[in-house]
């Protein structure tokens, strides 16, 4: 079984991605096996894309290093103070953004279980999609979803039985990645991928 990706990791991190650190991460429990890929979707404020501060920085981006201006959104009040992250944030285009080494716990998936096991970010890599439960996500980001998850596989051969949703580990709290979002396509492009 081959996997065809141009991307690698390499100590963590993904070759294809920008790093931009967070500091909302920490270590993950000694002797944690890395098993899990959680997808999820963020857009902010909900339902527009691409928006950025007076800066010029998405506000997603500024969301996971703690840079988001609560007061330049009537919604940012409703999370203000959050201290969120994800592994990994693309965008509409296919723009990678790495924000915490896989070797790192991410904080993306809050109280969640998969498989009787809590607290999924100990054992999980979490990806956003910028998105939202309401509309269909793009071309670009569904191959440039199935080559991180190529690259992941190869790099945490465990995680290749555990591709999950967030509405999947937190059910009843959480919707995303929603309705939209095409799982037996992503499957399908890294099925094609593998059988290369």
């Amino acid at each position: 079984m081959s996997l065809a990706s141009p991307m690698t990791i390499s100590a963590g991190r993904l070759s294809a991605a920008t790093w931009l650190a967070s500091p909302n991460q920490n270590n993950r429990p000694t002797e944690t096996s890395i098993d899990t890929i959680v997808i999820h979707n963020i857009s902010l404020p909900p339902n527009e894309f691409g928006a950025c501060d007076a800066n010029g920085m998405h506000y997603v981006k500024a969301l996971f290093t703690n840079q988001l201006d609560w007061n330049a959104h009537p919604y940012f009040q409703t999370i203000r103070g959050a201290e969120v992250s994800a592994h990994l944030f693309i965008e509409r285009d296919g723009a990678i953004t790495q924000f915490v080494s896989f070797e790192e716990r991410a904080w993306h998936a809050g109280r969640s279980s998969y498989l009787g096991r809590p607290d999924c970010n100990n054992y999980s890599i979490g990806i956003e999609l910028e998105g939202s439960d309401f509309v269909s996500f793009t071309n670009t980001q569904y191959e440039t979803l199935a080559q991180i998850i190529l690259a992941i596989y190869q790099a945490y051969p465990k995680t290749r039985r555990h591709l999950t949703g967030h509405s999947d580990i937190a059910p009843g709290r959480k919707t995303d990645p929603g309705d939209y979002f095409e799982w037996p396509r992503l499957r399908d492009l890294i099925a094609k991928s593998l059988n290369q």
